[in-house]
């Protein structure tokens, strides 16, 4: 059972937010005694989209980079020591138009960072962040997880396995406008098993 849960919220929306409610209901089925809960709410506190100087300071060298570069990167290093912290990631992520939402695609650019999240070797990217275990609860209106039209599921897979977290569970309440009955049963029922 997970000692240190790091939870992320990408959704813009607060009251009527399932994937906020199911990604909740999750964590409190995982928590055990004496467990840390991060709470991380990218959705109303969205990280800042990377810039030239960010780049320009990620690249350089940390034992020279300026006060300044230092303090343009400390934003990223918080949330990338965030995720070394956790044992578990439970992440509620709702799709908007066929991908994830702008707030999280800026927090994917600050934490994959050379030399701390991913390395590059001989035969390709290495991620750095390996034994953890990540939960992301998926809602949508109308795109159906794993369709061809479904952009998010395999994009945080990707990124998440560059980083090097590959255990993976997805929990997914997608077309929630055609049948939000069935798919919230269908979602409380995966989450009772996953947590079981």
């Amino acid at each position: 059972m997970p000692n240190h849960i790091l939870h992320i919220n990408a959704s813009a929306r607060i009251a009527g937010s399932q994937s906020r409610v199911l990604s909740e209901k999750l964590i409190n089925r995982l928590r055990t005694a004496g467990a840390q809960i991060t709470q991380r709410d990218i959705g109303q506190t969205p990280p800042q989209i990377i810039t030239e100087d960010w780049v320009t300071a990620n690249f350089t060298p940390e034992e020279d980079r300026t006060a300044q570069q230092r303090e343009i990167l400390a934003p990223s290093d918080r949330l990338v020591a965030e995720i070394e912290a956790a044992d578990t990631l439970v992440i509620g992520l709702p799709i908007y138009n066929f991908g994830v939402p702008a707030a999280f695609k800026a927090w994917v650019d600050q934490i994959a960072r050379a030399g701390r999240t991913f390395k590059y070797s001989a035969s390709g990217p290495v991620g750095l962040l390996e034994g953890k275990k990540a939960y992301i609860v998926i809602a949508s209106g109308g795109t159906k997880s794993g369709s061809e039209i479904d952009f998010a599921t395999p994009y945080i897979r990707h990124v998440l396995g560059f980083i090097g977290i590959t255990d993976v569970e997805i929990i997914t309440a997608d077309q929630l406008a055609l049948d939000p009955e069935a798919t919230l049963k269908a979602a409380n029922e995966a989450i009772e098993q996953l947590a079981a």
